[in-house]
C-alpha cells in the first residue's frame, strides 16, 4: 500500500494491557487527519508509534517510505506536539527555539522568529519561559513543531490551554501547513473550527481503530 504513513497491524502491550490493538491505516501525503477518542483510547500511543518514540510489540510503521525502528529511528522530517515539551526555564522563547534549532541545523534564528510570530508570541519578549502562562507555553510548543517546516506534523491536543484566539490560530496554522504540502495528524476535542479542516477522521476505542470518516 502506498501512502505518506502506513501503519500495519500495529499492536502495543504494556504490563499485559493492550493499548494498541492491531491498528492498520494508510494516510496519503498532504492531508489533515483527525483522531478522536476518550482518554486512554490509544490516540497518543498511536502518535508515539508513528513518531518512533515507542517500540511496537508487533506490526510496523512506515513514514515516507522508511520503516520506523528499522530504516530510521524517527521520521526524517517531523514536527511534534505531544505531551510536555522540554524547554529551558531560564531562557526566552526565542532562545529556546534557537537552541533547539541548533541540534539539526535545519532552521535558524529567522525561522525561529517567524514561528513565534505565527503562533502569536513576540520574538523579542525578554521574559524567561518560567514566566510564561500555560497558553504561552502551548504556543511555544507549537512554534517549535513548525519552525523547521516539517513534512509530517503531529499535534496531540494542540488547543489545550488556549483561548478562543488561540484556537483560531491553530486552525489557521493547520490549514497553511496543509497548503504547503505538509501531512498533519491532529487530536482534539470539541473544536469545530479545527475539526472542520479534517480530510478524514478516525476514532479509537480501547486501542482499536474504527473506519475513518471522510469529509
Amino acid at each position: 500500500m502506498s501512502g505518506a504513513i502506513v501503519v500495519t497491524h500495529a499492536t502495543k502491550v504494556i504490563h499485559g494491557r493492550v493499548v494498541l490493538d492491531d491498528v492498520t491505516l494508510t494516510l496519503p501525503r498532504g492531508g489533515i487527519y483527525g483522531f478522536s477518542g476518550i482518554n486512554g483510547s490509544g490516540k497518543t500511543m498511536l502518535f508515539r508509534a508513528i513518531s518512533g518514540l515507542i517500540h511496537l510489540t508487533s506490526g510496523q510503521v512506515d513514514v515516507f517510505g522508511q520503516r520506523i525502528g528499522v530504516d530510521v529511528d524517527f521520521p526524517r522530517s517531523l514536527g511534534l506536539v505531544l505531551e510536555s515539551a522540554g524547554f529551558w526555564d531560564e531562557s526566552t522563547g526565542l532562545r529556546n527555539l534557537t537552541m533547539l534549532a541548533s541540534i539539526r541545523g535545519v532552521a535558524g534564528e529567522a525561522e525561529a522568529r517567524a514561528a513565534l510570530a505565527r503562533v502569536g508570541l513576540a520574538p523579542d519578549d525578554d521574559r524567561p519561559f518560567s514566566a510564561y502562562s500555560m497558553g504561552m507555553r502551548q504556543r511555544l510548543t507549537i512554534a517549535q513543531a513548525i519552525m523547521e517546516a516539517p513534512e509530517l506534523l503531529i499535534l496531540d491536543e494542540p488547543t489545550n490551554a488556549l483561548d478562543v484566539d488561540g484556537v483560531d490560530m491553530v486552525a489557521r496554522l493547520i490549514s497553511k501547513e496543509r497548503d504547503r504540502g505538509c501531512t498533519v495528524l491532529v487530536s482534539c476535542h470539541n473544536e469545530p473550527k479545527v475539526e472542520a479542516l479534517f480530510d478524514q477522521t478516525f476514532r479509537l476505542y480501547e486501542g482499536r481503530l474504527t473506519e475513518g470518516e471522510k469529509r
